[in-house]
């Protein structure tokens, strides 16, 4: 067993886990793909620096190093940029999701006419997690286009992992405010906000301190690289901590500029308990999505 991949399988079995649940990882159509990692090569407006990919791979062996890291069920974060993209990315997400089975059925959605049917094609098709991606989109989500949508996801009870921080550059539609006022309209969304909502950690934690759907996930926080652009403040540890059954475990693969090991490590440097990381890295995942952890 590769050193890496040891030191993965050490962490969870440390913790007494079936494995992992990693909440964001990216499968994408691989055209769509080979276009970001050109994009992080290129260190684009929206990444702002150096951004080597870690798991530059085919999709096959992609599956075959998450699988073998011990990560029970995982993501196909799809998202698209301008119109005319998201409907077409559900289906390929859902041939996708049905070719493999530990894949959470991911879809998405963008702010345009026909929105609100082609999510409620994809709710009926199964999917069970839709990611949304302001800074990307640069769209609000507060968009009335998208108010049907938000009130499907929160009534069909669909969480959907939202990059709507302002890392690693701020949006126009970026921060706790936008999201904060669809939470307001839409109470019982089931948000997930990706990166731990960095650099806003504070506004965000307030928010999951208000809105009992509101959960975080891990992706990149913490780690030695998000340290040093946008460091976790101390002083919030302890809400961190008393949240600990609303953050999720997230990673980013393949599209991160370290071993994944890093990130596991990252938690386990937080000193918030062997309970907390169970919880964080299998318990509170399996929950949300209904036993993702037998996948």
């Amino acid at each position: 067993m590769p050193n890496e991949t040891l030191a993965v399988h050490r962490f969870w079995e440390r913790l007494a886990l079936p494995g992992l649940i990693d909440v964001h990882t990216h499968f994408m159509p691989e055209r769509v793909l080979r276009k970001v990692w050109a994009y992080f090569d290129a260190a684009g407006p929206l990444v702002g620096s150096a951004w080597p990919i870690a798991y530059r791979q085919e999709e096959s062996r992609r599956l075959e190093v998450l699988r073998g890291f011990g990560v029970r069920s995982f993501t196909a974060m799809v998202y698209p940029h301008k119109p005319g993209m998201a409907a077409w990315l559900n289906d390929w997400a859902a041939g996708f999701a049905a070719s493999t089975p530990d894949c959470l059925h991911t879809a998405t959605f963008f702010p345009e006419e026909g929105v609100h049917g082609y999510v409620r094609e994809a709710v009926e098709r199964g999917a069970r997690v839709f990611k949304a991606h302001l800074q990307v989109g640069a769209y609000d989500p507060g968009d009335r286009l998208l108010d049907p949508v938000w009130g499907l996801l929160a009534e069909a009870g669909i969480p959907v992992v939202t990059h709507c921080g302002s890392g690693p550059v701020p949006g126009a539609h970026t921060g706790p405010g936008p999201v904060g006022r669809v939470l307001a309209r839409h109470p019982r969304l089931r948000l997930v906000v990706a990166h731990m909502g960095m650099p806003e950690y504070t506004g965000f934690l307030d928010l999951a301190e208000r809105y009992e759907g509101v959960h975080l996930d891990t992706t990149m926080a913490f780690t030695d690289f998000s340290e040093r652009i946008a460091p976790f403040p101390a002083a919030e540890k302890p809400r961190l901590a008393a949240l600990g059954d609303r953050i999720l475990l997230g990673s980013d693969f393949p599209n991160i500029p370290y071993p994944y090991a890093h990130q596991l490590h990252a938690l386990e440097a937080l000193g918030l308990g062997d309970d907390w990381l169970r919880a964080v890295c299998h318990g509170n995942a399996d929950r949300v999505f209904g036993g993702a952890g037998g996948a």
